[in-house]
């Protein structure tokens, strides 16, 4: 699904990712961990597009396409998928008529129509029940006065909307509590499958224990120095990124 050969990629003409060789396939789960400033959330914004970043060398493919040459919104029609570690609010606008816009902008992208009202309405009250999700909930501004966890689940949910073939997650536990850590992650488990792939960029263990990783990568210095079963992430807990630091001779 998603090949990344010896991705070099810049912000503000600061070297960033040094050399990245990754490769996740259909119904896998990989988890990208690695201290501060080691290049996860670069990582992250690079394969979904973002303009500020920079690719000085390597590639991108998703199911044998190149998409380095593809705007963030391109990527999105694609199928890629990016939660963001601080979403935006958007006063006005609910959180409905945003899902409602982004899935038919998808659609006029593949040159289908606008997707029926009564089918919307079915899909959104289908996801939303999947995700145990108040019909209140979905009426209000986008993020405007939602607390952390509420932003995050909100975000699982537009990911249960637009059904991505890859979904990157960037540090989508960052400020949550267990209660709010565990619905997320259900919700997440609940929308994998084996055509789709889930790629989880954190810096703890603890939220490894609720999505359940196939293979976990540490990034260090823009580079992958390892790559293990979920075992490595537990690892990594008990002795800390010093040690890999260490091995690297870092």
């Amino acid at each position: 699904m998603l090949k990344i050969k010896d991705l070099h990629a810049s912000v503000e003409d600061k070297a960033i990712l040094r050399g990245i060789n990754l490769e996740v396939k259909p119904g896998e789960v990989h988890a990208i961990m690695g201290p501060n400033g080691s290049g996860k959330s670069t990582l992250a914004s690079v394969i979904a597009g973002k303009e500020e970043y920079e690719v000085d060398k390597g590639e991108i493919s998703l199911n044998g396409e190149d998409i380095e040459e593809l705007s963030a919104e391109e990527r999105a029609h694609k199928g890629i998928f990016l939660s963001f570690q601080y979403p935006v609010e958007i006063p006005g606008v609910s959180v409905t008529n945003f899902m409602k816009t982004a899935i038919n902008e998808t659609r006029k992208a593949k040159g289908l129509e606008d997707m029926p009202a009564n089918e919307m309405l079915k899909m959104i009250r289908e996801k939303a029940e999947l995700l145990e999700i108040d019909r209140k909930f979905l009426s209000r501004s986008l993020n405007e006065g939602f607390s952390g966890g509420e932003k995050k689940r909100n975000e699982i949910f537009q990911m249960a909307m637009l059904e991505p073939k890859l979904a990157i997650l960037d540090e989508t536990d960052s400020g949550l509590d267990i209660d709010a850590l565990r619905i997320v992650a259900n919700g997440v488990n609940k929308l994998k499958s084996k055509d789709n792939a889930v790629v989880v960029i954190t810096h703890y263990q603890r939220l490894l224990d609720y999505i359940v990783p196939d293979f976990v990568h540490v990034l260090h210095n823009g580079r992958i120095v390892k790559s293990g079963p979920k075992e490595l992430a537990h690892e990594l807990e008990a002795k800390g990124y010093d040690w890999i630091k260490d091995e690297v001779g870092a």
